[in-house]
């Protein structure tokens, strides 16, 4: 009975992703739990569904080594391949969100037009150089994403969202023209590659 539960539920825990902000504010993403004690939120691939909880894994995030990692054979293949394609491709999408909204904030931060601290200039950098991706053409796209980003919540964005929200207010009498072409120049410039 114990060999049987162990069994199921080990696709279970390979089904989840961790996300946790170290004691300097850098944001980690790993399938692995993180060291003891750390509060971090469990997402479960497959569902929508997250909780934060304080980990008692004694491991660190790149042990890599568990105790399921001994009955992986005893699973089928298909249900590990599919479970471990599924929490990959999480992690990917998680990995890219911080590393564009880092590479955003970074640029934001580092133009002069915002107030910061070398601290928080150090923290940026961090994050982006542990969830950018190593592969030129992805960072290149990473990097685009975070322009697109820094367009999103530029103050022009901005006005032009504020001024969406006016056209569709009931009493508002703007020609549904008007208001299909700023909806489109929204769509167009002002959405945000991460959610």
């Amino acid at each position: 009975m114990l060999a049987l539960a162990v069994v199921l539920a080990a696709p279970l825990a390979q089904g989840q992703v961790y996300r946790w902000v170290d004691a300097e504010g850098v944001t980690h993403l790993s399938s692995e739990k993180p060291p003891a004690g750390v509060k971090a939120e469990r997402i479960n691939v497959g569902s929508s569904s997250r909780s934060t909880s304080a980990s008692a894994s004694g491991r660190s995030p790149a042990s890599g080594t568990g105790a399921s990692a001994g009955i992986s054979g005893a699973r089928s293949p298909a249900a590990s391949t599919v479970s471990a394609s599924d929490r990959e491709a999480l992690l990917g999408r998680l990995r890219t969100r911080e590393c564009v909204i880092a590479l955003e904030a970074l640029e934001r931060k580092t133009d002069g037009t915002e107030v910061t601290s070398a601290e928080e200039i150090r923290r940026l950098k961090q994050t982006a150089d542990l969830n950018c991706s190593q592969d030129p053409g992805r960072r290149r796209q990473q990097e685009e994403m975070a322009l697109q980003l820094r367009a999103a919540n530029s103050p022009a964005c901005v006005e032009a969202r504020n001024q969406l929200a006016g056209m569709t207010e009931p009493d508002s009498a703007v020609p549904r023209e008007q208001l299909r072409q700023q909806q489109a120049f929204v769509e167009d410039h002002c959405a945000s590659p991460v959610r």
